[in-house]
Parts: C-alpha cells; structure tokens; sequence
C-alpha cells in the first residue's frame, strides 16, 4: 500500500495496516521504577506487533530490572531479554542488541524515556515512503528536561547543514538496519556521556536521505527525579575533553575548513567543549580550573573560527575566548555570573546597540573586546497571546510582551498583508498588554481591506534616556497557546467564521486561523464569505404530520449575526431556487433556531439551505442533517411527489 501524500491523513488501523520491520533496543541499567512507562509505550503501539521486535539488554541491573523483564518476556512474545555484566555505560548494551535485531530498522530508546503510541507506526512509514536512512520524529521534554531540537516541519529529505537535525546527536531514532551494516557503526563502549556522539555525527554525515516526521511528538524525554540522568553525573571532564577531541577530528575529516564545518562546530561548542564551564568547573580548586582550561585550549584554537565566535552567545562566547587567551580570572568570573549569580542588565550603547551584562565590559585593564559582549542581534522578543475573543465585532487580544533585561516602553500590533502593515496601538503596563482591532477602523482610522492578514506584535525598549534616546525594537508573530488544529478552532468562538461590521464598507465574514507549521494567527476578513463559510455547524431535519405538513427545523451558531439580517430556509434544485416564509429564534451562545412550515410545494426533490442577507453580504449556507445515525455530512433533502393532490408534501428524504 503506498503512502499517502499527507502523512497524517489516516490513523493507523493496526492489523490493516502494512508495516516494515522495526527493532526497538532498550539498554536497561537499574531503571526498574520506569520500565512500565518505557517498555509498556512500545507494547502500547498502534503498529501491529508482529512487525515490531523488541530486545531489552539488562546491563547488569540489581536493582530488580532483570526479573520485571523476565516476566514481561513471558507475556510479550515479541520481547528478547539480553543479559551481560554491568559495562559503564549505555554503548555496549546497545551494540549487544543491535547485533541481535533483525528488523528492516532499528530504534532506540532509553530505558527511562518513552515512545508515543503511534510513533512507530509514523516512523517506518515515513523511512519506507523516502527510502530514509535515519528518521527523525519530532521529540518533547518531560519531567524538568529539555528537547534538544524543535522540530516543526515534515520534510523528505534535510541536510545537517541546513536544518536542526545535527543539534541532536543522541540515539533515540529510527535508522535502517542495513544502512548501519554497511558503514559499521556502533556505539563507544564504557562511557556514561558522550558515547553516542562518534555515532550520531557519523551516521548524518554519511546518510544519503534523513527524514524528519513533524507531524506529531514522537519520544517524550524524561528527566529522572532522582537526578541520575547520565548528563547530571560527576565527570572527569579532563579526559571527557581529550575524548571529545577524538571525536570532532573525523568531523573534521569528513567537512573540509569553511562555512559549512564551522556551522557543526557551533553545536560542539555548544553541547560539548564549552558545556563543562559552569558549576562543574567552579567546583574545582584553580588547579583542576587550569587543567580543565588546558585541556579545552586545543579545541578552541583548532575549531573556534570568527565565524563560529560570532554564532555563540555571549556567555559562550567570553568562556571560548578567555579559555584561548589563558584569562583563568576573567573566565572564573564569567562563570560565576551566570552560575552563583546572575549577569547585570543589557547595556545600551549610544549607537543602539546592545552589550550583555558580564564582568570587566569595558574594563581597561582586561583584554575582553566589546564583541565579546554584543548581544544585538540576540535580543529576541519574549511574548506570550493569552486569550483572543471577539465582541461586539471587535477583535480584542491580550498577552504578555518584553524584551529581557530591557524591559518594553511601547508596544503595537501590525496588521500585514502583502506590502501593507497596519498599527495599532496596545495598551502596556508591567509587561502585559492589551489591543483591540475594530475591523471598521483597522487601516489608520479606515475600515480594513479584504484579504488575509497576518498579525504580529512590536515592542520598543529604550534605554535611561527615554524616547530621545535610544532604542531597541523587535516583532515577533502572534501565537495562540493552545496546540488545536483547524478542526477544533471551529468549535472555538474565537476562531469559528463570523460577521463583522466594517462601517461604508459593509459587512464582511472574518475568521482567526493559525498557518501551518508554526500556528502563526492570521485574520481572514472575507467580504463574499467564500473561503472560510460561516454555518460550519449548520443542521436541520424535516418532520411531517398526519395532516401531510411537514417542518423544517434547522440550528445553528452564528457568530456577530446583526439584529437586522435576515434569515431564510430555502429549497433549491439545478435550476430552481424557492425561499419560504421563516421564523428565527435567537439565543445566547450566538445560536440561532429557524423554522418553516411547509403545506404545498412544486414536485421534486429539492435541496434545503439557509440564506443569510446582511446588508450586502449574501450568502447561502447547505443544510446537514441531523438527528439520531445522521453524519452531519449528508445534505438535508426533501421530496416532494408530482401529482399530488396540491401538491402536499408527502415524504421527507434524509
């Protein structure tokens, strides 16, 4: 069965569904109070469990891990238990199940993490549609720890140096089996951190296609509440950095001198050269400190270019170059700030530049430049949209805006489509804010134009000298908080379709909705109410009497309806239109009953619809059925027999 263009078009359907082969390998080390959330997400997958080969490697466990698998193996045909002395690390358990598995690809998971239901089942899919060597799922953080990447766009095929994928060298996806194979590529053994990174790094940069499946949170990563995540752990960061050394010199080798090895550098410095300067190494008397800077030194004077020292924020940037330059003092300082304390606020430079609040800026006696400090182009606009609701045909939006350490003396939100953007002003205090967008005086004090508008919000800080002085000004796109999709913002007042007043120029359905990938919030103002139709929840039924009338009975939500619209029942054919006499009986929610009592109608089979006129907009909404085994898809149809007596309606077709 081949895959369909839209990958998250159909659900999985178990049994039905074909599946490749996939390997799930869980080393297991004293991790027995997380197992049943581990091991049960893969039992718990929709992908049928006859293409799903789960081999668990008890890594010397004594913690009762060995006997809860024996058991799960007896109930689990699908289980292997593997069981070998306690190795150091998570890289010889791994190795040990992968030369077990015989699956088309293999997965790895972390005893303590867990999978979604259906991400398998995604997984495979997406590597057997691409002809993928690895699969990347989109992946969450729990329990205090943090994702390592964002993931939000499916794609066929990436590249490390074009998108997020290198930023997460860690084990935990898909790879064909016999893409490993072929290139040989197993974990380090007898490491507790790190021992995935030669992996990870070789296996991207020697894959022919990497996937990424966005469309759903595939891995949940825990952190453990005892704090035992090999990441937290005690180290000899002396040996830890001359490893990392072996490790980077066949990225090296692999990506000559240039944008794209310094662009992978970045991560390193990032995830693992830089990462022990913090309490690690202020944990340490000042010769363990200079030990440590020794043995980072060569790193930072083989890989740090001025292109990757430029990429680094400041507090990565003031370690890198205190530790090339031998500034024990002024690194120490620099991680004390940020560790024991916290750096003093931004400053902001006459030129409108921003410099961060580190130790010794501009201290004529240290030789720590200005650039080492600049944090202009990473002044990045924190802002929350809290609530949106509609009333009285006005867009009111609230939400929380500031730019950090630098606080927001004004704030608008732009209006954009196109070459056009629109301001309006927002009420602003305490880092909270208020807007209101009246579509009849959106466009500077005129009503807004059709068409599809994006909304985003601008914040000005400026500096001790007020509005004079000074400034720093940033945007950012609105986003809703919650994660629905367009299915449920129908049922959303703040999003379903609804009609709004724009003054002389008439009326206009409006609707929010969030863009794709990123759930951007836009404003769809419609004058001809095409694109997004008001009446999504219409439904009606017809009901006839011994007497031979019938009635029709329709309900609906009708968000910002005027007082003076009319509402009609219609019947319609190909080439027929018949409106009838309707009564309206409003209620609160914006809910709207109509009915019409039918005698007599011309023969034939006719379709039901309600028309709403208001002012100039006209628009003609189907009518579904409802009632009890109806779809809420199939239209609302009457029958109406030729020949009879005045032609009463004898039978009513649902």
């Amino acid at each position: 069965m081949s895959v369909p263009d839209d990958l998250a078009a159909a659900a999985p359907t178990g049994t039905d569904a074909p599946a490749p082969t996939v390997s799930v390998i869980v080393p297991v080390h004293n991790t027995r109070r997380y197992l049943d959330r581990s091991l049960g997400s893969v039992f718990a997958q929709t992908l049928d469990r006859r293409h799903i080969e789960v081999i668990a490697v008890d890594d010397g466990s004594t913690d009762g891990s060995a006997e809860w698998l024996a058991g799960q193996a007896r109930r689990h045909p699908q289980l292997t238990v593997l069981r070998q002395e306690a190795s150091g690390g998570p890289g010889k358990p791994r190795n040990a199940g992968l030369a077990h598995a015989t699956g088309d690809y293999v997965f790895f998971l972390d005893s303590d993490d867990r999978l979604d239901p259906e991400a398998l089942f995604w997984l495979t899919r997406t590597a057997q549609r691409y002809g993928s060597d690895i699969v990347y799922g989109r992946i969450a953080g729990a329990d205090g720890r943090a994702a390592p990447v964002d993931l939000r766009t499916t794609s066929a095929h990436v590249s490390v140096f074009d998108s997020p994928v290198y930023w997460s060298l860690a084990a935990y996806k898909l790879f064909r089996r016999s893409f490993l194979a072929r290139h040989q590529l197993r974990f380090v053994e007898g490491r507790l951190l790190g021992e995935d990174l030669p992996f990870g790094s070789t296996a991207l940069l020697r894959a022919e296609v990497v996937s990424v499946f966005a469309e759903r949170t595939c891995y949940y990563l825990h952190g453990r509440d005892d704090n035992s995540n090999a990441s937290r752990q005690d180290t000899d960061w002396c040996e830890y950095l001359g490893y990392i050394g072996t490790v980077l010199d066949p990225v090296a080798a692999a990506v000559p001198p240039g944008e794209n090895r310094d662009k992978l550098m970045v991560r390193h410095f990032h995830g693992e050269i830089l990462m022990p300067f913090g309490a690690p190494y202020l944990a340490r008397d000042p010769a363990g400190r200079k030990a440590m800077t020794a043995a980072a030194r060569p790193l930072v004077e083989r890989y740090l270019t001025d292109r990757v020292l430029a990429a680094l924020p400041p507090r990565l940037r003031l370690r890198a170059h205190c530790v090339r330059a031998g500034l024990d003092d002024e690194l120490t300082a620099v991680v004390r700030a940020d560790t024991e304390n916290r750096p003093d606020p931004p400053h902001l430079d006459d030129d409108g530049r921003v410099y961060a609040g580190y130790p010794y800026f501009r201290d004529p006696r240290r030789a720590l430049p200005d650039t080492c400090y600049d944090l202009t182009d990473r002044v990045v606009l924190r802002q929350r949209l809290i609530r949106q609701r509609w009333a009285g045909g006005v867009l009111h939006l609230q939400g929380t805006a500031a730019l950090p350490w630098l606080g927001g003396d004004t704030v608008e939100i732009l209006l954009r489509r196109g070459g056009t953007t629109h301001r309006i002003p927002a009420r602003a205090a305490d880092g909270a804010w208020r807007a209101a967008v009246d579509p009849a005086t959106a466009a500077d004090g005129a009503p807004l134009a059709d068409g599809v508008w994006g909304l985003k919000i601008a914040v000005t800080a400026h500096g001790p000298g007020g509005a004079a002085g000074p400034a720093v000004r940033r945007e950012a796109w609105l986003v809703p908080e919650d994660d629905m999709d367009d299915e449920d913002d129908e049922d959303d007042t703040g999003f379903a379709p609804r009609i709004v007043g724009r003054g002389p120029a008439g009326p206009a359905v409006a609707a929010l909705f969030r863009s794709r990938p990123h759930g951007h919030l836009h404003l769809d103002l419609d004058r001809d109410g095409v694109r997004r139709p008001l009446g999504g929840d219409l439904r009606g039924t017809a009901d006839c009497t011994r007497s031979g009338r019938a009635t029709l009975t329709a309900r609906l939500t009708l968000p910002g309806c005027p007082v003076d619209a009319e509402l009609r029942l219609i019947l319609y054919d190909a080439t027929r239109t018949v409106a009838l006499r309707t009564t309206v009986e409003p209620a609160a929610g914006d809910r709207y009953t109509v009915r019409s009592l039918l005698r007599s109608g011309p023969p034939g089979t006719w379709r039901v619809a309600l028309r709403v006129t208001a002012g100039p907009l006209r628009r003609e909404l189907p009518v579904r059925t409802a009632g009890r085994g109806a779809d809420g898809r199939t239209p609302l149809t009457l029958t109406v027999p030729g020949g009879s007596p005045a032609g009463l309606l004898r039978r009513a077709r649902r």
